[in-house]
């Protein structure tokens, strides 16, 4: 039976990049299922290959590497699924959204855990039969508490961490260890309105569109590169719990859209920005 296998592909631009691709595999004798391609304006390229066929794919990215310039960066993916581990506080609603997803067989991901600062939502999330780690930050300092995180997550080696509105912010040192590995979701009011009640301080201000956001997490807090946004209208008549009802049906759609880009390895991180193939 043949397999499926992505090739990602991104570099400066060469001539006959394409061609060169496409007659690899087809002296493979591989069939490609999908192709995509991108050149930015300063001349850098982005491809990503879908194809399936008999013969062991390492064979085949071997012979691609030693046709394509060295200056390109190659890596082969299976469409297996994603290892994660979930980060939550106590908002449960991007969490459940997941877990349905999941429990749905439509996530297309493995959720391994999921850690929570607080305990507030295990009872959720034992209902799905995944393991539940409660590592409260109460009277350890920031170090600590990323410490025992750290030492917990390593066990279970994810290949993505999503934060489900985790709302501790995780410092350089932690992130370092999950480089373009992290993601996060919140509301599209930062920076203008932070802290406690978003939506609320958004009601005030009289705001006429909501939205999300899902990032990469870097060390800049949340201007990470950007995967996905989405926005919806609102006006005078919505009251602000109107608005955070609103926000959270799009936070929970912008963090499953999101998740489902990376997850089907659709997304080149260049710089601070996205290439969505």
């Amino acid at each position: 039976m043949s397999s499926r296998h992505i090739l990602l592909m991104d570099g400066p631009d060469h001539k006959g990049l394409i061609f060169t691709v496409t007659k690899v595999l087809f002296e493979h004798q591989q069939n490609i299922i999908r192709n995509d391609e991108y050149v930015s304006p300063s001349g850098y390229f982005f491809m990503r290959t879908e194809f399936e066929g008999e013969i062991n794919p390492n064979i085949v990215f071997s012979a691609l590497r030693k046709a394509l310039p060295e200056d390109l960066r190659l890596r082969l993916k299976s469409d297996k699924k994603k290892d994660i581990v979930l980060m939550v506080t106590k908002e449960h609603y991007c969490l459940a959204e997941l877990l349905i997803r999941y429990a749905f067989d439509e996530l297309g991901a493995n959720i391994k855990a999921v850690v929570g600062n607080y305990n507030t939502l295990r009872p959720l999330v034992e209902k799905f039969n995944i393991p539940f780690y409660h590592l409260s930050h109460e009277g350890l300092s920031r170090e600590e508490h990323e410490d025992k995180l750290l030492k917990l997550l390593l066990r279970y080696q994810p290949e993505f961490l999503v934060l489900a509105k985790y709302m501790r912010i995780l410092s350089p040192g932690f992130v370092s260890h999950f480089p373009e590995k992290i993601i996060n979701i919140h509301h599209s009011f930062l920076p203008a309105f932070i802290g406690a009640n978003p939506y609320r301080q958004a009601y005030d201000r009289g705001v006429k569109i909501i939205g999300a956001t899902a990032h990469f997490v870097n060390n800049n807090l949340d201007e990470g590169p950007i995967i996905a946004q989405d926005v919806k209208r609102v006006s005078h008549r919505h009251t602000a719990a109107d608005m955070a009802t609103l926000g959270r049906d799009i936070e929970k759609a912008v963090l499953s859209e999101a998740l489902k880009l990376v997850f089907n390895d659709r997304v080149f991180i260049h710089r601070n920005r996205t290439i969505i193939l």
